[in-house]
């Protein structure tokens, strides 16, 4: 889930700190062995956490912090996986439900039931039985439009998926390529969910053939290519509907100067998808005592109220802040689209290959 809803690129204007990168290194290089007093976390790029938030885990637990950034949310996964036996951590944060099954299957994480765990809200508690990840947030992808454009155009935005179909917005979606960008394969889950195993497919060609536009990732789509966002003002930008999250309108909100007295997008709230991050501690971790430790902190009250305003998602922990402009500008589907682990498990890997080439080609 990597880059979308944070637009970690603006985070130092909130008092945020982007942790440092390491290079790719063994886990006894980077977390040591033998009671090592460093933990080190593998994310995905748009990691992001409050300076004072990260300062009180080291004072609280002994242990200093060192973030290994490995790429969009798919990249990380995947050289996580490649690097089970030698990782280069203890913690890997990321992992999305999209993702979630090759991480399992693959044997990437080792069994332990984070401190806290039980206050994790009962709809995004999984692996109850062998507790190999925990949830850590919530977000939904869902295509935003500009409203500036529909106004001026006198068209009302769309609310469907049914509706990006419709001839009024041919040409008129940016989307970010499934096979690589976490939102794109987000979207494509949400139609596949929507449409059936029989339907998703037809969907996409009416979606093609009415001049869907695919990038490669969501920085491009948003900041460069849709009209509505700040950067794609600047960019003069032609596409009013793009693949984002619903906590992209909260975001061009509080990062503006100055602040709009409403979000300048919208969501399209029936083109929801729900995707879920995950951590989990490393099999052969290095420091596999200061993960777990990493692990109750991240699941913690002060982690959880933090991430809204740092990475731009939803905390999973009962009773935990959210602020009042998420609330306003951004809140989550009502109900959006989801699909069962196990039935992504099985299809997620054709249905991306059926997508590339009928949509791609």
């Amino acid at each position: 889930m990597s880059g979308g809803r944070r637009l970690a690129v603006m985070a130092a204007g909130l008092g945020l700190v982007a942790l440092p990168v390491l290079t790719a290194c063994s886990s006894s290089e980077a977390s040591g062995s033998g009671g090592s007093k460093t933990v080190t976390l593998v994310s995905h790029d748009s990691f992001v956490v409050s300076k004072s938030v990260l300062k009180d885990f080291e004072k609280q637990s002994g242990y200093k912090v060192r973030v290994l950034k490995d790429g969009d949310a798919g990249q990380a996964v995947n050289k996580a996986i490649l690097t089970k036996d030698n990782p280069q951590g203890d913690v890997f944060f990321g992992v999305d439900n999209t993702l979630l099954s090759r991480a399992l299957d693959n044997g990437l994480f080792q069994p332990y039931e984070a401190k806290g765990a039980d206050l994790v809200l009962p709809e995004y508690r999984i692996d109850q039985d062998k507790h190999r990840v925990t949830p850590i947030d919530s977000g939904d992808i869902c295509v935003n439009y500009d409203k500036a454009y529909f106004s001026e155009h006198k068209l009302k935005p769309p609310q469907s998926f049914d509706d990006l179909a419709d001839p009024a917005y041919k040409n008129l979606l940016v989307t970010e390529n499934a096979a690589t960008s976490s939102p794109g394969l987000g979207f494509l889950l949400g139609s596949a969910a929507h449409y059936g195993d029989k339907g998703w497919e037809d969907y996409w060609k009416k979606l093609k053939a009415n001049g869907v536009k695919v990038v490669d990732g969501w920085e491009q789509a948003y900041n460069e290519e849709f009209s509505g966002s700040a950067g794609g003002k600047k960019a003069k930008a032609d596409r009013p509907l793009v693949v984002s999250y619903a906590s992209s309108p909260p975001a061009e909100v509080i990062y503006a100067d100055p602040k709009p007295s409403t979000a300048p997008t919208g969501v399209a709230t029936g083109t929801c998808f729900r995707q879920v991050e995950y951590a989990g501690l490393l099999s052969h971790a290095g420091n596999a005592k200061g993960g777990k430790a990493l692990l109750d902190f991240m699941i913690g009250k002060e982690f959880q109220d933090d991430m809204p305003l740092s990475m731009f998602v939803y905390p999973v922990r009962e009773a935990a802040q959210v602020p009042p402009e998420f609330t306003r500008y951004g809140p989550p589907a009502k109900d959006p689209e989801t699909l069962a682990p196990a039935k992504i498990a099985a299809d997620r890997d054709q249905w991306v290959k059926s997508w590339t080439s009928l949509v791609l080609k």
